[in-house]
């Protein structure tokens, strides 16, 4: 993934996967908030404004994955890719702002006096729920593929805004249907439990970004794996260090390699290169490793 055009390609890959996000969005909300209106549904004019909510959450994820693809700059030596982080953990906290919404809204209808006194909402309030579960859910599966194929966490995290969406519409859907047939109780019940899957989701999310921001290693297998490709390499005597860090969606590893010590120092150079190149060959999410020579401990 050194290779800008890579680079380039993945960004793109996730601008129009968020702009499909917005056009989706968009038309959903205007179509739902025009049938909680006409329809006479509370429910699902709010879930029409839930819609609206999440074009926000594509924008922040645009901007992010294109100030994260910006090559590296005097004052960002090591590139910008943290920005996506900071873009997940934006979408991250608007998540679990929307858990507590709909919860808060769930606990408030349950504790009413008089949870039964609106009115009975319209069949077409029925159809734009189903319509809109069924959008959200092929557009979180849309997303979330795209997402993992280009190691994306704002991407991801855009993608449970649409599940969260999708919940949200199962909940209005079983709140219309309870009220048509004399249970408006049901509506809030379904969002509490609706409130702890996004809740549970946003919280994945932020520890994911922030995981990312904080220099934490890469898991044990990569770094297995990086070490048995060294060791592979002819003249490498042995691993005397190794540390990775991940930096966004990349990884940056520094390593101390042992060789005999009687190689001079053109012969010990080549070495590091050719560990250098086939480290980030083999291994695409590695922005760079940093190769230092040692010379090899004699028995």
């Amino acid at each position: 993934m050194n290779n800008p055009n890579i680079v380039k390609n993945t960004t793109k890959t996730a601008v129009r996967v968020s702009a499909v996000s917005i056009t989706a969005n968009t038309v959903l909300a205007a179509g739902k908030a025009a049938a909680g209106i006409f329809a006479h549904s509370p429910a699902m004019f709010s879930d029409g404004v839930h819609s609206a909510s999440d074009v926000f959450s594509s924008i922040i994820v645009i901007i992010g994955v294109k100030i994260s693809a910006k090559k590296s700059d005097k004052l960002h030596p090591y590139g910008h890719e943290r920005f996506e982080c900071v873009a997940a953990i934006i979408l991250a906290v608007v998540l679990i702002v929307t858990g507590f919404f709909i919860g808060a809204n769930a606990i408030t209808r349950l504790s009413s006096e008089n949870p039964d006194s609106f009115t009975e909402p319209g069949f077409a309030a029925v159809i734009a729920a189903i319509i809109s579960i069924s959008v959200k859910e092929a557009m979180f599966w849309y997303t979330r593929y795209y997402a993992k194929k280009i190691d994306s966490g704002a991407v991801m995290a855009d993608a449970w805004h649409h599940r969260s969406d999708a919940l949200s519409s199962v909940g209005a859907l079983i709140g219309i249907v309870g009220a048509r047939h004399g249970y408006p109780v049901l509506e809030p019940v379904a969002s509490l439990v609706i409130c702890i899957f996004i809740l549970k989701a946003s919280f994945d999310i932020f520890k994911d970004a922030v995981d990312k921001m904080i220099d934490r290693s890469c898991d044990c297998e990569t770094e297995d794996a990086v070490r048995s490709c060294v060791l592979q390499q002819n003249d490498v005597e042995g691993i005397d260090m190794l540390k990775t860090r991940v930096f966004g969606n990349r990884i940056y590893v520094d390593i101390e390699i042992a060789v005999n010590g009687n190689k001079n120092l053109f012969e010990a150079h080549e070495i590091a290169e050719k560990v250098h190149e086939a480290v980030e060959t083999q291994f695409p999410k590695i922005k760079h490793i940093m190769v230092h020579v040692n010379p090899a401990k004699e028995e």
